[in-house]
């Protein structure tokens, strides 16, 4: 059992990590630059656990401490009542844990590319709703790797881990630099770039060729403008979901989860 600690004080300096939760800007200034990211749930703090991720501390509810028990002890317990975690973090703390943890260094696109089949690649998608969601239809539909333009939110951010299920733990990502340019670092590792849009000429995703489809790494754009001509020009093939009633667009993460099982339907998936 790690050293548990019962805090009163929301101003206490031992919080320091957990401070204005819900402030965006603040965080993402925070958090990348001290190599930190928040962990909120328990499902979610014992993924990053297992996904090799060390823990700085953890910040519970104090009815809450037991169940905890087995945490490794390499890192102290702050234990609050439910008005102190308000105080200190801005927000009501339902699910009654968090925990900072130490992030892993950035892999590189080719290291991730030379391990995978199929990968997913995001263009300016900047909600962090959405990027976790994508994670975690990535980690259940097989996609291998996602990687990420440099203006794309951080997938480690409290809301897009939590959205996620801890899942982004689970998917290798990288950035691709230079953009659009490392579109071709993905080509030159022989996959091909396909790019989703509700365009009425694309190719619907079922007609894909069994050579377009051995090495897919398929590209999608933020909510409202899509992807940009640059990331058309930086494609091989465009693609786009079939659609009815008139509907001419899906939610980024919804598209995703329709395009990858689409990606992947003829994999044998293991039961459980």
């Amino acid at each position: 059992m790690p050293d548990v600690h019962l805090v009163t004080d929301p101003d206490d300096e031992r919080l320091g990590d957990y401070r204005a939760l819900t402030d965006v800007e603040l965080r993402t200034r925070w958090e990348p630059p001290h190599g930190l990211f928040i962990a909120e749930g328990e499902l979610v703090l014992r993924r990053a656990l297992r996904a090799g991720y060390a823990p700085r501390s953890y910040l519970v509810d104090a009815k809450r401490v037991d169940q905890l028990g087995d945490l490794p002890a390499d890192a102290p317990v702050y234990a609050a009542t439910p008005d102190v975690l308000e105080r200190a973090t801005g927000f009501h703390v339902h699910r009654g844990v968090l925990a900072s943890f130490h992030r892993l260094p950035l892999r590189d696109a080719d290291e991730v590319l030379a391990a995978a089949r199929r990968v997913a690649i995001l263009e300016d998608v900047n909600n962090h709703t959405n990027i976790g969601a994508v994670f975690r239809g990535a980690a259940a539909l097989g996609i291998d790797a996602v990687l990420l333009s440099p203006s794309c939110a951080d997938p480690l951010y409290r809301r897009s881990v939590r959205v996620s299920m801890g899942e982004v733990f689970a998917v290798p990502y990288a950035r691709l630099e230079p953009w659009p340019d490392g579109l071709e670092r993905v080509r030159a590792a022989g996959f091909t770039v396909l790019a989703l849009t509700p365009d009425p000429q694309a190719v619907p995703m079922q007609h894909l060729t069994a050579a377009q489809r051995a090495r897919a790494a398929l590209v999608l754009g933020a909510e409202g403008p899509g992807l940009s001509r640059h990331a058309f020009a930086g494609s091989d093939v465009r693609v786009r979901i079939p659609m009815r009633r008139g509907v001419d667009s899906l939610n980024v993460a919804a598209a995703a989860a329709v395009a990858f099982w689409e990606l992947g339907r003829d994999d044998e998936v293991p039961v459980g």
